[in-house]
């Protein structure tokens, strides 16, 4: 089968949209499938494919972290399309590079999945000023319909898709994938004591100390603030536990100063964009993973975090809770106390406790690979197939 993947990040970003794509790529060939993905490159002078990458011409845009913006149409990039012929078309974003995977569909004739990775309502406020967020939310939300309509299957990786969907007002099929992440890429075994204690000596964060991590893009959405407020709250030097902060953001000052505020500098480190294929060994100097944030689809970090033996903290999030099998993967938490509760007992583990802890973590993510986010796509890939070839004789016999 040959699929085309559309995605408006891909090269000269990191992000868990890329992340998926990525894994979802090298699945797919695996199992001897060709793969075409079609992405904005801010870089690119022309329309050009490489390595499987069709790389089509964009602008940088500040307002969304310095990610590519492309043009929704392009003949040379329909005629490149055209050429690969794909058996289906699979939109993972909604801007240039998403309209024009609809476009693509349309014109070859080929059924077309659509993944939302992303609840937008929790994100307008990136490009509409307050006095318009009412407004801007009413129009998202017509053009997520005509997306989700346009489309032959309707795919996420958290049951919040199929939420939204029905919200504004899109009565398909839905189908959960499960995000899935390189697992042999954050197998800790591959991290060797030298470089997990590079990390620690490069961030000053002594030995003795339990390291809790949350890695993601820090925007407003992702309620780190409220991370800082729950750790100021409750754990003290006492504790020997360190925040290490991954990634990169808007808001990345004014958490900076939140920190500074709080009095939490010291057991606080930020450590700014780090480069995706760095990223198994930050995983591995750390012991726990930490997050707050409600607006996730299923997060790849935290993924990758379990991959790499994690137990994960997650604030309780009604949809998303299947994620956590508490006492075993790591727990829930409601309040600031209850966090620092489940840090503490996770820190307080022997070294030899811990580590079985680890190799728990590990076990429940043993089938989200590559192979089995490639086999269950297929299965969709397939039966938009089937929906196409039964629209198309249905207008056939019409006319």
């Amino acid at each position: 089968m040959r699929v085309a993947l559309f995605t408006e990040t891909y090269v000269n970003s990191i992000n868990g949209v890329m992340a998926h794509v990525k894994t979802l790529k090298y699945g797919l060939e695996q199992l001897g499938h060709e793969v075409l993905v079609v992405t904005a490159d801010k870089h690119a002078r022309h329309h050009y494919i490489q390595d499987g990458i069709l790389h089509c011409p964009a602008l940088e845009s500040k307002r969304f972290y310095g990610f590519g913006v492309a043009l929704p149409y392009s003949r040379k990039r329909q005629k490149m399309i055209a050429e690969f012929d794909p058996d289906v078309i699979h939109i993972h974003h909604e801007f240039g590079i998403g309209l024009s995977g609809i476009r693509a569909a349309r014109i070859l004739n080929k059924p077309l999945v659509y993944t939302l990775h992303t609840m937008y309502d929790q994100y307008i406020y990136y490009i509409a000023p307050k006095m318009f967020l009412r407004l801007a939310t009413k129009f998202s939300h017509r053009y997520e319909r005509f997306i989700a309509r346009s489309a032959t299957a309707l795919t996420s990786p958290s049951l919040k898709g199929d939420e939204y969907f029905k919200r504004i007002g899109v009565n398909k099929e839905f189908n959960l994938i499960p995000n899935s992440a390189d697992l042999e890429a954050f197998n800790p075994d591959k991290i060797t004591m030298e470089q997990r204690q590079e990390i620690r000596r490069q961030y000053s964060i002594p030995e003795n100390r339990r390291i809790a991590c949350f890695v993601g893009r820090l925007g407003k959405e992702k309620s780190v603030d409220v991370l800082l407020d729950y750790w100021a709250q409750t754990i003290t030097p006492q504790d020997n536990l360190h925040l290490l902060i991954v990634g990169d953001g808007p808001d990345r000052e004014a958490l900076e100063q939140q920190a500074k505020h709080l009095g939490i500098q010291n057991m606080v480190t930020f450590t700014g964009m780090i480069p995706h294929e760095k990223m198994p060994a930050y995983y591995a100097c750390c012991d726990i993973y930490v997050t707050a944030s409600l607006s996730e689809m299923n997060s790849i970090s935290m993924l990758e975090g379990m991959a790499s033996g994690l137990p994960t903290l997650q604030r309780y999030d009604e949809l998303n809770a299947d994620q956590i099998k508490n006492g075993v993967n790591g727990y829930l938490f409601h309040t600031a106390e209850e966090m620092a509760e489940r840090l503490r007992e996770i820190a307080s583990l022997s070294p030899e406790e811990l580590q079985k802890r680890k190799e728990m973590v590990i076990e429940t993510v043993r089938n989200r690979g590559s192979h089995e986010l490639a086999t269950y796509m297929l299965e969709i890939y397939q039966k938009a197939i089937a929906e196409k070839q039964k629209e198309q004789n249905r207008y056939r016999k019409a006319v």
